[in-house]
């Protein structure tokens, strides 16, 4: 896993640099709501959204430099997320990543409006990626269809909904698969998609691409559920057993840890093999899969 970790951390850099740029720590008028943005954005993380943008990018030929500001619109979207779930009306989460949530520091009401301007910024940066030269215009709005459909009503704000209407309440196995398939898998999928788009990806591959989002973004689900019952705290950046103290629901409440951990390698099974068409362009992405399910190792 050497080479994985190191094209991570390589993306992870490119990231975060890009993010420090996008976001930069000016004098803007909203200073205190830019402070909380930037707070949030870089508590740490593993960037797996913007990283499946690149990596989507390159399977289509294109270097991953030139969707970046695509790549880091996702992980505004995914930070936007997780301080709107942290706020007491939703999970009432105090930490993040090891450090006090937004709404701790900033209050309620920034909170609510720094999560407000990353959504909104998002949009921004990926409009923008008709600046970079190879991006045609065209490409980009199918992009940014793409993601809003992500992360909408029939997304992962649909998935957040139907969780808090399911939590403590008896649900059936195939709910938990939509509840997930939506909250979490619809953005994953969007994003190695939105990278295929951007870099001109064929009919074909992008129906390969597709196919690993679906089910990479279910088996992180799951490994993420699991990690909440077995993870280390210290590793997590986060208190372990939330889900299970909020009643949530989840693999391992619903399956089991056995069954959990057996299907997180069917999904992890299934995205390598949608990558098959793609050959060995398809390599990094398999590896990123593998290591992702290791996780809980």
């Amino acid at each position: 896993m050497d080479a994985v970790d190191t094209r991570l951390g390589e993306h992870r850099r490119a990231v975060e640099q890009a993010l420090d740029q996008f976001v930069a720590a000016d004098n803007e008028p909203s200073h205190r709501v830019l402070e909380a943005m930037r707070h949030s954005l870089f508590a740490g993380g593993k960037r797996l959204r913007p990283i499946l943008v690149l990596e989507g990018a390159e399977v289509a030929g294109m270097a991953a430099e030139a969707v970046l500001p695509a790549a880091c619109a996702v992980e505004l979207i995914h930070t936007y997320s997780l301080v709107h779930d942290d706020l007491p009306v939703m999970d009432n989460s105090p930490t993040r990543r090891g450090r006090p949530t937004c709404h701790v520091l900033y209050g309620d009401a920034i909170a609510l409006l720094a999560g407000d301007a990353l959504h909104a910024f998002a949009f921004e940066l990926l409009a923008r990626n008709a600046e970079v030269p190879g991006v045609p215009s065209d490409r980009v709005v199918r992009a940014i269809a793409e993601v809003a459909r992500g992360i909408g009503p029939r997304g992962m704000v649909g998935g957040q909904a139907l969780d808090l209407a399911a939590s403590g309440e008896p649900v059936a196995a195939a709910d938990v698969h939509e509840i997930h398939r939506l909250k979490t898998g619809s953005f994953i999928h969007a994003c190695v998609r939105i990278g295929g788009i951007l870099g001109g990806a064929t009919a074909g591959d992008l129906d390969a691409l597709s196919r690993y989002g679906r089910h990479v973004g279910l088996a992180f689900q799951i490994v993420d559920d699991i990690l909440d019952v077995v993870g280390e705290e210290t590793k997590l950046g986060k208190g372990t057993g939330s889900d299970a103290a909020q009643a949530k629901i989840t693999f391992p409440a619903v399956f089991g840890l056995a069954a959990s951990r057996r299907l997180a390698q069917e999904a992890t099974n299934q995205a390598i093999l949608a990558l098959e068409p793609l050959g060995d362009r398809g390599r990094w992405l398999r590896d990123l899969s593998m290591f992702l399910l290791s996780r809980d190792r």
